[in-house]
C-alpha cells in the first residue's frame, strides 16, 4: 500500500499492491496497523457505510459538525465517481481549498477524508457502488453541508448540470460562506 500526498493538508489517497494473474486479482483493502503507519496516527473506524448510485447522483457536500465530526476512508467497488473534499478547518493552510479525484473500482484508490471537512462525490457510471469507514458514528443531530455549486468553491464536477440528480435535501444546502468551520 503507497500514501498519495493531494493538495489538502492532512488527506490523503491509498493506492493498493494488487496481485493479479490469470484467476483474477488480490489486494489487502484495509488493514489497520498499515492505515495508521501510512496516516502517521491513530483512526479507530466504527461504521461503515455503502452506497448504490446511477451515472449523475450527486450527494453532497456533507459533514458532521461538533463532537460528531467524521474521518472518512472513502473507495468505489464498482464503477466510478469525481470524489470532493473540501477543508473546513480555520486553522488550516488549505482552508476552503477543495480536491478531486477519480475513484474507481479499476484504480481501487482510497481516499482519507479527515475530520473537519466537508465530503460530496459525483457517480460517472451506472450501477456505481461506493463504500466508506466512518471514525464516528452517524448524528443526524449535527449533519450539514454546503452546497455543490458555490461559486466561490468553483467546483469543475466533470459532467454538466443537466445530468445532476441531487435530492432536494441537498439542493437545500448553504453557501460555503455559511458553513460552520471548525
Amino acid at each position: 500500500m503507497e500514501r498519495i500526498e493531494t493538495t489538502l493538508q492532512d488527506s490523503f489517497i491509498l493506492r493498493p499492491t494488487i496481485f493479479e494473474d490469470e484467476r483474477g486479482y488480490f489486494f489487502e483493502s484495509y488493514n489497520q496497523q498499515k492505515f495508521e503507519k501510512l496516516a502517521g496516527k491513530q483512526v479507530q473506524f466504527v461504521q461503515d457505510n455503502q452506497a448504490k448510485s446511477n451515472k449523475g447522483v450527486l450527494r453532497g457536500l456533507h459533514y458532521q459538525t461538533g463532537e460528531a465530526a467524521q474521518a472518512k476512508l472513502v473507495s468505489v467497488t464498482s464503477g466510478s465517481v469525481l470524489d470532493v473534499i473540501v477543508d473546513l478547518r480555520k486553522n488550516s493552510s488549505t482552508f476552503g481549498k477543495h480536491f478531486s479525484v477519480e475513484l474507481t473500482a479499476q484504480n481501487k484508490f482510497q481516499l482519507f477524508v479527515p475530520r473537519g471537512f466537508a465530503h460530496g462525490y459525483l457517480v460517472l457510471q451506472n450501477n456505481t457502488e461506493f463504500y466508506y469507514k466512518c471514525d464516528n458514528f452517524y448524528n443526524k443531530e449535527k449533519e450539514s453541508g454546503i452546497i455543490y455549486n458555490d461559486v466561490n468553491l468553483n467546483i469543475n464536477w466533470q459532467l454538466s448540470k443537466n445530468e445532476f440528480i441531487i435530492s432536494e435535501k441537498d439542493l437545500q444546502l448553504p453557501l460555503f460562506k455559511n458553513a460552520i468551520f471548525f
